[in-house]
């Protein structure tokens, strides 16, 4: 693409995501939607395309085929495809924009301004209304990707960091904990929905707290010269880390050292100041450990923070990014992928800190890398499939005057209620593997 392509890209951002295990990135914008595989490091898979629609919310459900869709000609509608078959399943209409959607292999969660709708995935039933949430225009809401964990947080105040958790399976609100003195920026659990990260609009302090009885278990300052906006918080899919990006060039990786204080007397060992440097600051550090009772608390707070383990320096700054620390090809990895459609790849050592940049992939066109591997031409040729009958209008439902569904007459019940139920089991029986795009098991209705 040529540099008026990427002016463009930049004027026009893209909507950039990670599927829940990092197996995906999803990428959306006003010519369409696509999907690529993080198999591999050298080359970026383009496993679907779809040129038809404006995007501006694409989520993917793990490996399977069902993508859930907003358009920005129609923000108040939801669609849940099935790119692989190209067909929509179902659509449905809210009272107001859509300003995010979560998913998991239980629950489907959409984000209005002032509520939130939790679905069945399986059948997309609305199973519970969260009403008269504080005003959140930004969506801010994080779903656990765990089913069993199934928590929502959202902001429980906009004046202060409180975050609300909900029981997502049980339906019922389960604690509030006041995680910040400033509004909520940035929410996210770790993958098995036991912790949950938080920072607020300052960007300065960095929080993980446990979920089941919101105690604090760890606290990371990301700096101290400037407020900042944090747009990612993700933890790596072990948990052992924390990966934290915002506006400025700057990502930071924290460090979970499970050897830590649980009541934050001290530093975590991984992110302490090297004291045997000599430095100014292992001196200072040492002066505030020896006269903690003695200085106010704020003082002491900022020595008993857990700094950066490492960090990476973006050649751009400003933009919107998504971050995930994964295994890919056997080696650890920090993927970074900004809304002006690139996505950078590190090499991450998880014993020293170091990351190194080994590959950069222009997702709106040509990779600066080649952008095939061996094997992948059958998956392209299939990705440039769009989705059909779109338009096509069904019978219509509705939940309590505000949310009406309209699934397109192109497949019956059983055929939605198959895919739904196919594409949300885990594990897959049979031999069957939800990281195929092909292959989606047999599923027995039963009966009541």
């Amino acid at each position: 693409m040529n540099d008026t392509g990427r002016s463009d890209c930049v004027n026009n951002s893209y909507f950039v995501n990670f599927n829940q295990d990092i197996s995906s990135l999803a990428i959306g914008s006003k010519s369409g939607y696509r999907l690529f595989s993080l198999l591999s490091v050298d080359s970026l898979v383009q496993i679907y395309e779809n040129e038809t629609e404006d995007i501006s919310i694409v989520e993917r459900l793990f490996s399977s085929s069902l993508v859930a869709v907003v358009c920005l000609s129609s923000p108040r509608k939801l669609k849940v495809c099935h790119f692989n078959k190209g067909t929509e399943i179902c659509n449905y209409s809210y009272s107001n924009t859509i300003l995010a959607v979560k998913l998991n292999r239980v629950r489907l969660v959409v984000c209005l301004e002032e509520s939130l709708y939790i679905h069945n995935i399986r059948d997309m039933k609305v199973l519970h209304t969260i009403r008269d949430t504080p005003p959140n225009p930004s969506g801010l809401c994080t779903l656990s990707s765990n089913g069993d964990n199934c928590f929502l947080a959202y902001p429980g105040s906009n004046t202060i960091g409180e975050v609300q958790i909900f029981d997502a399976n049980n339906l019922q609100a389960k604690t509030m904990i006041a995680a910040h003195d400033s509004p909520l920026a940035a929410l996210a659990f770790s993958p098995n929905g036991c912790r949950l990260a938080t920072a607020s609009e300052k960007g300065t302090v960095i929080r993980v707290f446990s979920v089941a009885d919101g105690s604090r278990l760890f606290e990371f300052r990301r700096g101290v010269k400037r407020c900042v906006t944090i747009s990612t918080l993700a933890f790596s899919t072990d948990a052992s880390f924390l990966v934290a990006s915002s506006n400025t060039e700057t990502v930071h990786i924290f460090k979970l050292d499970e050897n830590q204080d649980p009541s934050l007397n001290k530093v975590p060992a991984a992110a302490q100041v090297d004291d045997s440097s000599q430095s100014w600051m292992g001196y200072l550090s040492k002066a505030v450990s020896a006269s903690a009772n003695y200085l106010p608390s704020q003082v002491t707070d900022v020595f008993c923070q857990g700094r950066a383990f490492a960090s990476v320096h973006l050649p751009v700054s400003g933009l919107k990014t998504v971050c995930a620390i994964t295994t890919v090809q056997k080696v650890l990895r920090l993927l970074v992928a900004s809304s002006d459609g690139v996505m950078y790849v590190y090499n991450f050592d998880a014993n020293e800190g170091g990351c190194v940049l080994v590959h950069q992939h222009k997702l709106y066109g040509k990779s600066e890398t080649d952008d095939r591997v061996d094997g992948s031409d059958d998956k392209q040729s299939a990705a440039k499939k769009s989705t059909a009958n779109n338009d096509t209008q069904g019978s219509i439902s509705s939940y309590a005057g505000i949310l009406k569904g309209n699934c397109p007459g192109t497949m019956s019940d059983s055929e939605k209620f198959r895919e739904m139920v196919a594409a949300t089991e885990s594990p897959p029986k049979g031999g069957f593997h939800l990281n195929d795009d092909s292959e989606f098991p047999p599923v027995t209705q039963k009966t009541e």
